[in-house]
């Protein structure tokens, strides 16, 4: 099954934003476009929106003024859906309410060809439902643009249960002819990226209600030391709290109150008190004129310790061995079983975050996931009230003489990278194990959708097998809601190395 022929029409109805996003990939993509919208006067206003957008790309040379004319000779307000009655692919892009998409494509049943391809681009409600009061369903199939369509390249390709494979394969082939980066996926709530991407929310928030840190501090943390390009706070806040809240309930309430996807009650009362971000002025932050950004923590200066004993490799952390070297700081090796830490002059010992807490041990400062050690800027480290201020002071040197920023967070287990890593990590392979999709096309959602620095397959292999379930694990057992408990597909997955390796499990 090929891609639908540049010459067949393709009709969007809804001519929001997205509407009209998916009109222009589409028209700039050869096709002869209709513009559909029940509100008298708004095609056509549309319309002359995507042409000023099509000037805007002659001007940045990225359109000849050649192919911007004709693609407006292509474009064509219809009045009625009887317009769209020879188009060979419909995509809706209607209001979020499962009675009025059903409705539209029940209506244009009876005015479109039987080869007809529907689409719908629901973020948040099922394929299959929307379907479901069709004849023919076999033919809708969901194409989930992410926004603005024009730039960004993901398009995941949704088969509900009676979706056909020629009706999914036809709507992959277009996707790509049209420049996108098409991904297939089961019809799942939240899909692929809304589904997997649940963590980097929930768990900010998480650490926030259990006063481990402030917003600024645990974005910093996020971006300088995680690798992503926003963090949490503030990417609710450009998305708006009340949108991101409504997918996080949509998805929770889809999954059966499932608790790895239970909404932030902080969350849920910035949305009560009307700041949505920055489109209301204030979310997390405050955008107002005048309003100060808030700073992340940053420690004060500290003296570095003379040397370190390292305890082991040090794991997913063995580059900084490395790094301490070349900071002038003298490393004496220990071989250790299991060894992950390391001692510091005081007696106190530094560890890579694992799931456990520091006021469990008698002197442990934790220290949180790294993207790139070399390359972080931030590192956050993790102390109890009985860690003796020495062990932290050195354990801050340390960090702040291989020329990083450190942001000293509460006891929270798991701390913020590595929670979230583990948690993201944990949703993609109970994903590949249900059928929702390939761990190819989950990282390339992932990356692509939500500009993740490595896909979830991709930091599950830099980290090893065991990693995420390990860490996991001892969350769980410090917080036994459910939330943190590791899938039965992660469990598989670490333990199959176990048999593999020939080793104990």
């Amino acid at each position: 099954m090929t891609a639908l022929d540049l010459s067949s029409p393709v009709a969007v109805v809804g001519t929001g934003t997205m509407g009209q996003g998916i009109a222009q990939v589409a028209l700039v993509a050869g096709h002869p476009v209709r513009l559909y919208d029940a509100a008298p006067g708004r095609a056509r206003h549309a319309a002359e929106a995507i042409g000023a957008r099509l000037d805007r790309l002659v001007e940045k040379d990225r359109l000849t003024a050649a192919d911007r004319d004709a693609a407006r000779a292509r474009l064509t307000p219809a009045d009625t859906l009887d317009d769209l009655a020879d188009c060979a692919l419909v995509v809706e892009a209607v209001l979020e309410r499962l009675e009025v998409k059903q409705q539209l494509f029940g209506d244009l049943e009876d005015i479109v060809g039987e080869d007809c391809l529907l689409a719908t681009n629901t973020s948040s409600l099922s394929v299959t439902a929307i379907g479901g009061a069709l004849r023919q369903p076999g033919r809708l199939v969901g194409l989930h643009f992410f926004n603005p369509a024009p730039l960004l390249p993901l398009v995941e390709v949704v088969s509900g249960h009676a979706t056909d494979v020629t009706s999914a394969t036809r709507a992959y082939e277009t996707a790509r002819a049209w420049g996108k980066t098409p991904v297939a996926c089961a019809d799942t709530p939240g899909f692929i990226v809304n589904r997997i991407a649940r963590p980097f929310y929930a768990e900010a928030f998480a650490v926030l209600e259990y006063q481990g840190a402030d917003p600024a501090t645990i974005d910093a943390v996020l971006r300088e030391s995680g690798g992503f390009k926003m963090g949490a706070f503030e990417l609710t806040d450009l998305i708006g709290q009340d949108v991101n809240e409504s997918v996080t309930q949509s998805v929770w309430q889809s999954f059966f109150q499932d608790v790895r996807f239970t909404p932030s009650l902080a969350q849920r009362r910035l949305v009560e008190s009307g700041r949505l971000g920055r489109k209301s002025g204030q979310g997390w932050y405050d955008y107002r004129e005048g309003a100060e950004r808030p700073e992340p923590h940053t420690a004060e200066p500290h003296k570095a310790p003379a040397y370190v004993v390292a305890e082991g490799d040090l794991g997913p952390a063995s580059e900084l061995l490395a790094l301490i070297r070349e900071a002038g700081i003298q490393v004496r090796e220990e071989d250790e079983d299991n060894g992950t830490r390391l001692v510091l002059p005081s007696g106190g010992q530094l560890a890579l975050a694992d799931g456990q807490t520091s006021v469990e041990f008698r002197d442990v400062v934790y220290f949180d996931l790294a993207l790139d050690y070399r390359r972080a800027s931030r590192i956050a480290l993790s102390a109890s009230q009985d860690t003796s201020a020495q062990t932290l002071a050195e354990a801050t040197g340390l960090f702040q003489a291989l020329g990083k920023k450190v942001s000293v967070i509460g006891d929270v287990p798991g701390m913020i990278v590595a929670r979230t890593v583990a948690r993201i990590v944990d949703l993609a392979h109970d994903a590949v194990a249900k059928g929702v999709a390939t761990e190819e096309d989950i990282d390339t959602a992932m990356r692509l959708g939500v500009n993740y620095p490595l896909g979830p397959f991709e930091w599950s292999r830099r980290l090893g097998r065991h990693w995420a379930y390990a860490l996991l694990d001892d969350l769980h057992l410090r917080d036994p809601s459910g939330r943190y408990a590791p899938s039965l597909a992660l469990y598989r997955h670490a333990h199959a190395s176990d048999k593999r390796e020939g080793t104990s499990s």
